[in-house]
């Protein structure tokens, strides 16, 4: 851990030396990227480059509420489309649905959600017509 710093020593002095010692020690050496050039510097300026380059280094992937249940609606839709029985149809439909009405009774944040319930029978329906 780092020590702190002494009263009486302004802060650069201090930052200095312990920046000089680190070198002395031999730790800035051999660092991954060392002399490579950093590549959101190479873009258009952006304050948030850096955390997106570590959001995608770790392999994070965030979406607010209200664009992760469009994304969900969607994927429930063709799940439907995909469906073996009628009931897992409805199912699919069904839980999708209340998830859709709890938003629209409560919007979660981020974007508008712009999404209605699906029309299950509407629906049904055309899955009906796909397998004959």
């Amino acid at each position: 851990m780092t020590e702190r710093k002494p009263t009486g020593v302004s802060f650069e002095t201090w930052v200095d030396k312990q920046i000089r010692e680190a070198a002395e020690r031999g730790e800035f050496e051999n660092l991954p990227g060392a002399g490579k050039p950093l590549k959101w510097l190479q873009k258009p300026h952006d304050d948030n480059a850096w955390l997106r380059d570590k959001l995608a280094r770790e392999n994070v992937r965030y979406l607010p509420p209200s664009l992760a249940l469009r994304k969900k609606a969607t994927e429930a839709r063709a799940a439907a489309a995909e469906a073996a029985t009628e009931t897992e149809v409805r199912r699919i439909l069904d839980d999708i649905n209340a998830e859709i009405v709890a938003a629209i009774r409560r919007p979660p944040p981020g974007p508008p959600l712009n999404l209605a319930p699906f029309d299950v029978e509407h629906i049904v329906r055309e899955w009906r017509e796909a397998r004959s």
